[in-house]
């Protein structure tokens, strides 16, 4: 009786622990989700906040260019009346209206008569002739790169059909080498290539540089084989005399001068190319130093259109028709689900488009534009393209850098060679601050040997937040990363993650798509698809990457769970923007996570990797 008694209370202690186990469940998931539901409306605010402020904007440029119209209209106008006033005082003094006034005058009386045609034949000076005068531009106007060029055509047509698109905005800023002044010559591509490389200055004329010019003296000239504009027929055959002058004023001032050969046979602007210091060309078959055209990561970007794509494949003529401007062009960058290129399409307006995140082929494939996205830029970018012409010339090109410390805690030993692996894939690392047991500091000596390694043994009771802050002291890259042991981190993993500091504003960037795979039930999940390219209110910890200030200025939380989650609020709070990348090369690894299991779309039973790592 008693070992029944026993058997039945042993039961319902089970019982009761499963129950208080079960709505310990019950309450998880419960805050789970409204946390889910909370970050869902914190993403569709952020987005109408974007909204408003892309049409906001649209509408201020409207109204900027309608106040420009007006004034220019009114100087018009006041124009014309003193011209009207000139050409009446001209008719006033002018001999046959003077003698025509003494006559009426003197009629009546001859030595009236005499006496007034003596004064009317002396000759009198007549007023000058008024001038058009320069319309000032608004006090406060942007002046920075983009600030007046922006997309123009807002509609496109396809079959008849009419689509109104919200165009991109093309950013004013920043500058990557605000240190050098650049004039530049140029038609709108390479100009937009190039503005954001420098502070530039552009629209002078043959007539107007030696007034334009020494308003901000540049240390450079850079010409491009121009074939529209005051400068075309300059350049174009025997020098003119414009270009001529211009270039002996830049020798007289030490300033550097480049011809930058991009279209067009050479021969016709080799005469001019001759008399500047440098020459680049973008032609294999010319023998002179190359200069090819690079993607802009301040414009060739996957930073999406606020409309989003079209759910169509178009062809390339249906992509850009002829009328479009540049900016314009940027905008139907974004607009298909993908484009369908024909052969001979030139390999610059291919990485343009794959910079923009726009699949190239036949079918809508995410996978595929992710690579080749990566491979755009791999080619090069406009900026490393800068950094080789200065360096030919003999400028200084000191920029911001984009190296890298790892922030790598680990406090199980097991996952010392796991986490040690993952940082070994990875490029632009320049140091690794391990926070871990002593035989990491070894083993990551042997798997790291060529960064600089720096290892601290945690104090048993520090938490993770207080060795990630622990490490942050010692980091010295511009960027710093925290990487979790726990988790798979694909070889493209930081050079992907560090490209969105190239075109965005952010001080923290990470995922807050991505993938995750859970060894107990082996169940692949994929946690908010939609939360690629965006500015958000949070990403995850573990695929934190940030600039070094900005994260000193934060801080870690001394926590081992949700760490993130407060530094997350922390930037709420300050209004340090946060941006989520691409969903690709990262795995979250958990044994479960009931959390993940109410938050992400099941992918499907087997390995993350062959979705994640690409």
């Amino acid at each position: 009786m008693s070992t029944e008694l026993e058997s039945t209370r042993r039961a319902l202690r089970d019982a009761v622990a499963q129950a208080e186990r079960a709505a310990e469940l019950a309450r998880l998931l419960d805050a789970a989700q409204a946390r889910l539901a909370e970050a869902e409306r914190s993403v569709e605010e952020a987005r109408a906040l974007a909204e408003r402020l892309s049409e906001a904007e649209a509408a201020l440029e409207t109204e900027r260019a309608a106040a420009d119209k007006l004034r220019r209209e009114l100087a018009e106008q006041r124009f014309q009346a003193e011209v009207a006033n000139w050409k009446l005082s001209s008719i006033k003094v002018a001999r046959w209206n003077r003698l025509g006034d003494a006559i009426k005058s003197g009629k009546s009386n001859p030595v009236r008569l005499a006496k007034g045609l003596r004064t009317a034949a002396k000759p009198v000076k007549r007023p000058s002739a008024p001038k058009r005068k320069p319309v000032t531009p608004v006090a406060g106007k942007e002046e920075r790169p983009g600030a007046a060029y922006q997309a123009t055509t807002s509609t496109r047509t396809l079959g008849g059909a009419s689509f109104k698109l919200k165009p991109f905005r093309v950013p004013t800023g920043p500058n990557t080498r605000p240190h050098i002044t650049a004039a530049v010559i140029a038609d709108p591509h390479a100009e937009a290539l190039l503005r954001y490389e420098w502070r530039q200055t552009t629209g002078f004329t043959p007539r107007d540089f030696a007034r334009v010019l020494p308003l901000e003296v540049p240390h450079l000239l850079v010409v491009e084989s121009v074939t529209e504009g005051p400068w075309a027929e300059e350049i174009t055959g025997e020098p003119g005399e414009g270009i001529r002058a211009l270039l002996a004023w830049c020798a007289e001032r030490g300033i550097r001068t480049v011809f930058w050969h991009t279209k067009g046979p050479v021969d016709a602007y080799a005469a001019t190319a001759q008399l500047f210091e440098h020459r680049f060309t973008n032609d294999l078959s010319v023998p002179w130093p190359r200069l090819q055209y690079g993607v802009q990561p301040r414009v060739h970007n996957p930073l999406p259109l606020a409309g989003g794509r079209i759910d169509r494949v178009l062809t390339l003529d249906q992509l850009l028709p002829g009328h479009l401007t540049y900016p314009d062009v940027l905008t139907s960058y974004r607009w298909p689900a993908a484009a369908d290129c024909p052969p001979g399409t030139p390999q610059w307006r291919l990485a343009e488009i794959a910079a923009c995140g726009t699949p190239i082929g036949t079918e809508a494939d995410s996978r595929r534009a992710h690579v080749a996205l990566r491979r755009a830029y791999q080619m090069g970018t406009m900026t490393e393209r800068v950094d080789e012409m200065l360096e030919t010339v003999g400028l200084p090109s000191a920029r911001a850098t984009l190296e890298t410390s790892v922030l790598l805690p680990i406090t199980d030993p097991h996952l010392v060679e796991h986490g040690l692996a993952q940082v070994a894939k990875q490029t632009g690392v320049a140091q690794v601050i391990v926070i871990g047991p002593p035989e990491a500091e070894l083993r990551a000596r042997d798997v790291l040997p060529d960064l600089d390694v720096v290892h601290r043994r945690p104090q048993p009771s520090m938490s993770e937040g207080a060795m990630l802050a622990a490490g942050l002291d010692l980091c010295e890259a511009d960027l710093v990363a925290v990487m979790d042991p726990r988790d798979v981190y694909g070889p493209h993993y930081l050079a992907d993650l560090r490209r969105a500091f190239l075109f965005s504003t952010a001080d923290i960037v990470g995922k807050a798509a991505y993938y995750a795979h859970l060894r107990k039930p082996q169940a692949t999940l994929l946690k908010q698809p939609e939360a690629e390219y965006a500015y958000l209110p949070e990403i995850a910890g573990a695929t934190l990457l940030a600039r070094r200030n900005a994260l000193r200025e934060i801080g870690f939380a001394d926590l081992s769970e949700g760490w993130d989650e407060v530094m997350m609020r922390q930037c709420r709070t300050d209004g340090i923007k946060v941006f989520s990348a691409d969903r690709f090369g990262y795995v979250r690894v958990r044994d479960e996570d009931r959390w993940l299991l109410g938050a992400a779309h099941l992918v499907e039973y087997g390995s993350a990797e062959p979705h994640a790592l690409i």
